[in-house]
């Protein structure tokens, strides 16, 4: 895990407020399988194209939030609803 647990427990979902976790193996495997697969959208209806390699997934288990180089994308748009995955 890159992110710092600190940083980790005050993290929340910027729309539900709900916290965030860092999401499993499996989740990230399955949704990197259907990026490649050319299936993603982000919410802003955009393309996701680059791996997954880290994430972190609201509380809910619905929408996930890509980590970057170590940096939550904590950004609506640039979330990805995992549900649809």
């Amino acid at each position: 895990m890159s992110i710092d647990q600190e940083l980790l427990d005050i993290l929340v979902c910027p729309q539900s407020k709900e916290p965030v976790a860092m999401a499993g193996a499996e989740l990230l495997d399955r949704l990197n399988a259907a990026i490649e697969a050319g299936s993603v959208l982000n919410r802003g209806e955009e393309a996701v194209t680059e791996p997954v390699t880290e994430g972190l997934l609201r509380e809910d288990g619905r929408i996930l939030y890509p980590v970057r180089e170590g940096i939550p994308i904590m950004l609506i748009d640039q979330s990805i609803d995992v549900s649809r995955v």
